[in-house]
């Protein structure tokens, strides 16, 4: 059995990784046959209602495993929607939502949703909040009403309140002694400056200040039927599921003004160049990023390529060059960010003091290349294998393809995304890959943001002046 799973990690990894890369490792038999085509995500059958109060409804009925699966989202409803004074006061709504309600406390609440086969909880995301559900089909009714008292009615007991609140100053200065969280925090003030987007980060000062009486608030202005989406899949009919969300959710009336949507933020920024002092440590977290593109933008196909030619993968030109070449990093990356309202492009590294400025310099040798030259057909055919079969394989479950529907939701993209997004991959030219380095991965345009010793600070000059903080 070991030997098995020894020889499909091994053609796994060949399969994925560069042509150069996998002859070093192994001499293929010749006259293997050749991949199949992809197959695109099946766009699921999609039953769309929209009840008198402005909640929609979407019913999936899927024959796979024996469960029903509830997502409700709220619109503008998330971390972007959280004042200045209480940066991720979302989370905090979005978790105490389940630690009591008018008729049961947080025991009663985590005992019944098991004792239904599933379980419920909220989080909050930049963009919306989300309460998430599941029981055994038998169970479905039961779960829709307890969902309906944990959306509508949460009592925000404050000894819950408490508890949180500790929780979360604990969780923060655990945070804060981490590098990278550092580092994120001073980037996203160079990617979106005064932003919602910004402030994503909960601080102690914003943690301190949350009360009951805001969640309350803010409960009521946010969590409201005519800007929420509730996706229901699984093994339940149509008529059934829409049953069930009239009679929990279907006297729901929103009360005032709806929450405003997200401002569009900036698609570039002049670059910042920020050192981070962490005295004594022994090598550089390093961020180099600029503020991109919505998730509806017409590039954002093409881009999702590129960034994962870059550094979407193991066998990434960013991680083959600066840990498999260099040897100066276990790990370099580069994540798109892509949001309702805007977006960014954030690549990452943690190297050896002594090669900041090197490590650098490789990730912009690596932007260089992909803006000047056309990506070879293997590797970006290998990539598009990867995109692919990662996306396929990711959304598979009954759960992935409910949240994706409501996630896409939240970002205005249609239910159809999910089976177009394959498709879009596989159409995808090495002009338009190398089009989007030239727009969105030119040197000049990147902020960087370093944590380490200051010592690192004279390795940076060739890249700009550099400010130093605390």
């Amino acid at each position: 059995m070991n030997l098995r799973k020894t020889a499909i990690a091994l053609l796994v990894s060949v399969a994925l990784a560069p042509a150069a890369f996998a002859a070093d490792m192994v001499a293929m038999p010749a006259g293997l046959p050749g991949f199949a085509p992809d197959r695109p995500l099946p766009v699921p059958e999609v039953a769309r209602h929209t009840l008198d109060n402005g909640l929609q409804v979407w019913v999936v009925p899927r024959d796979g495993v024996p469960r029903v699966d509830y997502v409700l989202v709220f619109k503008h409803a998330g971390l972007a929607a959280d004042g200045p004074e209480t940066p991720a006061f979302a989370s905090m709504l979005a978790g105490l939502l389940t630690e009591g309600t008018a008729e049961r406390d947080s025991r009663e609440i985590a005992e019944l949703a098991q004792g239904l086969g599933g379980g419920i909880g909220g989080y909050a995301s930049t963009d919306g909040l989300a309460i998430n559900a599941n029981a055994l089909p038998s169970k479905a009714a039961e779960m829709a009403a307890l969902l309906g008292e944990v959306a509508r009615t949460p009592s925000f007991p404050q000894a819950e309140i408490d508890l949180a609140k500790a929780n979360a100053l604990q969780g923060l200065k655990a945070a804060e002694a981490q590098p990278g969280f550092r580092a994120e925090r001073a980037m996203l003030k160079a990617l979106y400056g005064d932003h919602p987007y910004a402030r994503t980060q909960a601080t102690e000062a914003g943690i301190t200040a949350m009360d009951r009486e805001q969640l309350v608030a803010e409960h009521a202005r946010r969590l409201r039927p005519d800007n929420a989406l509730l996706v229901i899949t699984g093994r339940i009919g149509e008529d059934e599921a829409l049953a069930l969300a009239k009679a929990h959710f279907g006297d729901w009336q929103a009360q005032g003004e709806p929450p405003a949507a997200t401002p569009a933020a900036r698609t570039g920024a002049m670059p910042t160049r920020v050192l981070l002092e962490r005295e004594g440590s022994v090598q550089s977290t390093v961020r180099i990023g600029r503020p991109a593109i919505r998730a509806t933008h017409p590039d954002s196909i093409a881009l999702d390529l590129a960034g994962t030619v870059l550094g979407g993968s193991f066998s990434s030109r960013l991680m083959q060059n600066l840990r498999e070449d260099k040897g100066y990093t276990y790990g370099a990356r580069l994540g798109q960010r892509s949001l309702a309202a805007g977006g960014a492009l954030v690549s990452s590294a943690d190297v050896r003091n002594e090669v900041t400025g090197a490590a650098v310099g490789e990730f912009f040798a690596e932007f260089d290349r992909l803006a000047s030259e056309p990506v070879p057909a293997q590797e970006l055919e290998m990539n598009k294998r990867y995109v692919a079969g990662s996306y396929l394989i990711s959304n598979q479950l009954q759960r992935s393809v409910a949240g994706l529907l409501a996630g896409n939701w939240l970002l205005g993209l249609p239910p159809e995304y999910i089976g177009d997004y394959v498709p879009r991959i596989r159409e995808v030219t090495a002009e338009q890959v190398q089009a989007m380095g030239r727009k969105y991965f030119q040197p000049a345009q990147q902020s960087i943001v370093v944590v380490g010793d200051k010592a690192v600070l004279e390795q940076l000059g060739q890249y700009g002046g550099f400010s130093v903080a605390e």
